[in-house]
């Protein structure tokens, strides 16, 4: 492998600046907005944006429990005068009271559109000085609605990506372990799948959110990602990393342990598996790529990010930087501490003992435990 560290930094450095605007990334779940302008869903939520405003496609529903008010309907009307007076919401609609009377519902419209960055941070503001109107008013009330409950699966949905990551990543880095009987690969295999899942959703946000190039791949109205599409994402993905990676890797170790050299090794087991892993990854990106001509916006979302993720998956960092990091490391690559050799289980992957078995004369019994040669 000619070059390794010049591969290893333009591999890290690039899927690094592509996953720059992820950090931007704005989660929520877009409504008629995000259709295309030829659909009468679509026609009808401009309408009535430019009639009565953007937020009148997205009004806050506020639920109000005045049941220990000794006069719920002065209560409710406490609330309503005071959430009407916050800023940026333009109207307050005339509450509604059960057959009680110690409940009633209103709707409060916003300045702003229901996926607005504005609306959320209103909604936050809202909840924040409940205490102080419940306070006052002698009652309490809860924000809901479409709007606010998009906004609180989305930000549920943010708070756990980093989490999720980690699990999957750690997941990987044990079935790997198991797998080639090393340290080193399995933390670069996990560590190269965090990498090309944060630069694929860099791209998305750069398309889908942020509209460079949103003509492109069809994309009329840029927008937040939907609130579900990156863990959709990361879990295709894992599972198709992690197949490459072991395409790939396998045939490496296998040279490795019948005897070539560290370097040698991934020269050899890149020679007999990139056209797998390539073809592989080809088929995978072409239907993907497929989805993109959709018009439902999860679909085309989701086609566009696997493909990207597959592209930088397979091509940057499974033949590019896993054999720079291997070649690197040499022999240290294949590291193994002997504690953890006792413990960890034997996987025969390679099909080593089957090997043994036949030199010998023997046929192998299938019913037999067999070990791998490490």
């Amino acid at each position: 492998l000619r070059r390794p560290v010049a591969v290893l930094v333009l591999g890290v450095v690039g899927l690094a600046v592509l996953a720059v605007p992820m950090a931007s990334l704005q989660l929520g779940m877009p409504g008629d907005e995000a259709k295309s302008t030829a659909t009468t869903e679509r026609r009808a939520y401009d309408a009535l944006a430019e009639g009565f405003g953007p937020g009148f496609n997205g009004p806050l529903t506020i639920v109000v429990d005045a049941r220990g008010a000794a006069d719920s309907r002065t209560a409710v009307r406490a609330v309503s005068d005071r959430i009407g007076a916050t800023h940026g919401i333009v109207s307050v609609s005339q509450a509604r009271f059960n057959e009680a009377g110690d409940t009633a519902v209103f709707r409060a419209t916003p300045s702003t559109s229901p996926t607005d960055e504005k609306t959320k941070t209103l909604v936050e503001k809202i909840r924040h000085d409940r205490a102080a109107v419940e306070e006052k008013a002698s009652a309490t009330f809860e924000v809901t609605g479409t709007t606010a409950l998009n906004i609180d699966v989305a930000a549920k949905v943010q708070s756990a990506l980093v989490p999720y990551l980690a699990v999957v990543g750690g997941l990987a880095v044990l079935l790997l372990l198991v797998v080639f009987r090393s340290v080193l690969v399995p933390v670069t295999a996990a560590l190269g799948f965090v990498l090309s899942v944060l630069a694929a959703l860099g791209v998305l946000v750069l398309v889908f959110q942020q509209g460079h190039a949103a003509d492109l791949f069809g994309v009329e109205q840029t927008g937040p990602i939907m609130s579900l599409m990156p863990i959709f994402m990361m879990g295709i993905v894992f599972g198709l990393a992690m197949d490459y990676e072991v395409f790939l890797v396998s045939r490496m170790r296998e040279a490795y342990t019948h005897g070539e050299s560290a370097g040698q090794a991934v020269v050899s087991g890149f020679r007999h598996s990139a056209r797998v892993v390539t073809a592989a990854a080809l088929i995978m990106i072409a239907v993907f790529s497929g989805f993109i001509g959709e018009e439902g916006g999860l679909i085309k979302m989701l086609g566009f990010s696997l493909a990207a993720a597959v592209l930088f998956d397979a091509f940057v960092v499974r033949m590019a930087i896993v054999p720079a990091v291997l070649a690197l490391l040499g022999d240290r690559a294949w590291w193994l501490p002997r504690w953890l050799g006792r413990v960890l289980p034997r996987v025969d992957v390679e099909g080593a003992a089957l090997g043994h078995a036949r030199s010998d004369g023997r046929d192998p019994d299938p019913g037999r435990p067999v070990e791998a040669r490490v």
